[in-house]
């Protein structure tokens, strides 16, 4: 039942190790988990900065490196840190001095709650910069690509900005008979149509930005050496080096012109309804989505859904259901506006984007529709069917790039019309509204404990060394009326909030034990990992009702592992020590799971016993890196001194195997050997052999 938050690297110039502890609780008790490193000199900081970090707080009351001396080092590394200067007053000269030091933000000392809100939002900007830096790279590699396809490309293929050429494919310069680009670069486009055409090229420019514009001009083309050949062009708007343009797509004239228009027109529409099918109108969101991003232009996209298609099924059959469909295309038609592009979507949905509309001023047309189906009489080979629509709208604008977002969002909507032939549209309040509310979440884990609607999943962990056990972490969800699944990460904060915590996790107990038994009960020597929340840390009683569940399920205690996170073990490390000591009596082994996070991890095992140590996956994620995995190796090597058994988590390929393994790790675990599944099913054996 782990909690796979991502981890927060933390770098902290701070004296007091107190106060230190006392900074990684705040983000702790705040449900972050965080990695933190504390300096006090700069030769600390300047070996810290080989490695990356999420967030640098520097405190003002360390003797040998101040804050201001900690930000030059900071910015000649140009590493993409956010940096928080803790001041001694609330004054605004002290604020101002640390933002024109080059300080993301100043924050007084002891205001803890202000110091949270600034780190989350620098840590989301930064985020956002590394994903912007990524969508670059991508763009870029798509950019390369692009160019190959356009350079290999059989079709001739040009780019013109004011009527002359910035860029021309080999193909188009064969068709044309030039040796090079260059010979074309800065050519007028009209200097290689023939002069009796020149008069409806420009009608065709003139056209082609204005709504009645045809896209494609049939024309007479002149090559290098005078020869001349009919062609077709069509144009279409595009950007070359970052530059609107035109791209010019020009292809000789043949017979089959015709039959190719026909084909490409066909390729776009359902043969049932004659309307958009499914793929074109995917391309036409996408569509809509730029125009949204780029020129701020919205839409609204609608999601229509046919009522009890089961029973009209049952009723009028499957022939009947086509017949229907192409009604309903009618009065769609007929209902909603010319600009409407509509499509069938689906066996039971057409889809709808309104260009440059929002919902609310196509709700009149959407409810016409209603009304108009409601009303309509259709009449399938002699027999009457009357049927309802459930539709549901939503805006694609310039703050939902992603397009099926919105369609996921409209179709939702269709799904919530209280007894169909009704519609509803998106509200963005509602989303905001559904991920903040606790008490929503804290009714669904209510809910899973009354009606034993949890579900555990299990994970192989692999040993390295040949140890001959089957060991699985088991992983909890919690499953939602329509039946997706969320991880711990994103409600145990509200079940412990809500004093739910420890009845979560005694279901686990309980039924990880019911299933383990099972398993074991078909000849498996299998032990389980079982994450138990702070909750539980602090349950004096949850040893004794331990105690009696093993003895009524007859299983060996060593069977079982309990996982103690480890910011859990630092921030009740009195409890730990007592519940690791109960354990040990009980015969039951413990683990200490996502490591390396505390100021001082080691320190924590010299107070509580326990048999493994699982690092945070941070460690693997960052294993590419060398100085990170210097950290990890020097770690791991630290806790092989000590007689711990240690696992690596999020293995992720066989890449870092060879790394692990002269490291000495005992165990992995990862999507490398398998995802969590409802059933142990792994093949130990074969991973032995």
């Amino acid at each position: 039942m782990t909690i796979n938050k991502k981890t927060i690297r933390l770098l902290l110039l701070e004296q007091s190790q107190n106060e230190a502890e006392r900074i990684v609780s705040l983000f702790r008790n705040a449900g972050h988990a965080t990695r933190v490193h504390r300096i006090c000199q700069i030769t600390e900081l300047e070996q810290a900065l080989t490695q990356s970090w999420d967030l640098f707080i520097a405190a003002p009351n360390c003797d040998e490196l101040s804050p201001e001396d900690a930000l030059m080092v900071l910015q000649k590394t140009a590493r993409d840190t956010s940096f928080i200067m803790l001041v001694e007053n609330n004054d605004s000269d002290s604020i101002t001095e640390a933002l024109e030091l080059g300080a993301n933000d100043a924050v007084p000392m002891n205001e803890d709650e202000r110091l949270i809100l600034v780190a989350k939002r620098e840590l989301a900007n930064l985020e956002e910069r590394r994903q912007r830096r990524e969508a670059e790279l991508a763009l870029h590699e798509v950019e390369k690509r692009c160019q190959l396809l356009l350079d290999s490309s059989m079709d001739a293929i040009s780019y013109v900005h004011d009527g002359m050429h910035i860029y021309a494919n080999r193909t188009y310069l064969s068709l044309f008979e030039y040796a090079d680009a260059d010979a074309l670069e800065g050519m007028p486009m009209i200097d290689l149509i023939d002069s009796q055409d020149h008069a409806g090229f420009k009608d065709f420019l003139k056209s082609y930005g204005t709504d009645k514009g045809k896209a494609d001009f049939m024309f007479t083309g002149v090559t290098a050496a005078g020869e001349s050949f009919k062609a077709s062009m069509s144009f279409s708007p595009a950007q070359y080096d970052g530059e609107p343009c035109i791209q010019v797509v020009i292809r000789t004239a043949s017979d089959n012109a015709e039959l190719e228009e026909k084909l490409r027109e066909i390729s776009t529409l359902d043969s049932v309804t004659n309307l958009f099918n499914r793929q074109h109108f995917l391309e036409l969101m996408d569509a809509a989505a730029d125009r949204a991003v780029r020129d701020g232009e919205p839409a609204s996209l609608a999601y229509i859904q046919l009522d009890n298609l089961a029973n009209l099924q049952a009723d009028i059959g499957i022939a009947g259901i086509d017949t229907l469909l192409t009604g309903l295309a009618v009065l769609a038609r007929e209902a909603l506006s010319e600009s409407a592009l509509i499509a069938r979507f689906a066996d039971d949905a057409f889809t709808v984007i309104h260009p440059n509309k929002t919902p609310e001023q196509v709700q009149d047309e959407l409810t016409k529709l209603l009304q108009t189906t409601e009303a309509k009489l259709f009449d399938i080979d002699g027999r009457t069917a009357q049927v309802t629509l459930s539709i549901g709208a939503a805006l694609l604008s310039e703050k939902t790039p992603k397009a099926a977002k919105v369609l996921e969002r409209a179709r939702r909507c269709a799904d919530e019309v209280e007894s169909g032939n009704g519609l509803k549209i998106h509200n963005p309040a509602d989303d905001i509204a559904a991920a903040a509310s606790r008490g929503d979440v804290q009714a669904m884990v209510q809910q899973a404990l009354d009606k034993n609607e949890f579900r555990l999943l299990f994970q192989p962990v692999v040993s390295l060394r040949g140890d001959s056990h089957e060991h699985y972490e088991v992983l909890l969800r919690l499953v939602t009326p329509a039946g997706k699944e969320i991880s711990p990460a994103d409600f145990m904060t509200d079940a412990i909030n809500a004093g739910l915590a420890g009845k979560v996790d005694r279901w686990v107990l309980l039924n990880a034990i019911k299933a383990l038994t099972e398993h074991r009960a078909k000849g498996h020597d299998t032990r389980l990992f079982i994450h138990i929340s702070s909750a539980s840390l602090q349950d004096p009683s949850l040893l004794a009702w331990l105690t009696v569940v093993l003895k009524a399920a007859r299983l060996p205690a060593q069977s079982l592992i309990i996982q103690i996170r480890e910011t859990d073990a630092v921030t009740y490390l009195k409890q730990a020590k007592q519940l690791a000591e109960g354990l040990i009596k009980l015969d039951c082994q413990i683990a200490i799971v996502q490591f390396g996070c505390a100021v001082n991890p080691l320190n924590t095992l010299k107070h509580m016993q326990v048999d493994f140590v699982k690092m945070d996956g941070s460690f693997t994620q960052e294993i590419a890196d060398s100085a990170s995995q210097a950290a990890l190796l020097e770690t791991l090597s630290e806790l092989h001194a000590q007689s711990k058994q240690t696992i690596i988590p999020m293995v992720e390929s066989a890449s870092v195997l060879t790394v692990l393994w002269q490291a000495g790790v005992h165990y992995i675990q990862g999507y490398y050997l398998q995802q969590p599944a409802v059933k142990m099913s792994y093949e130990f054996t074969a991973d032995d052999n």
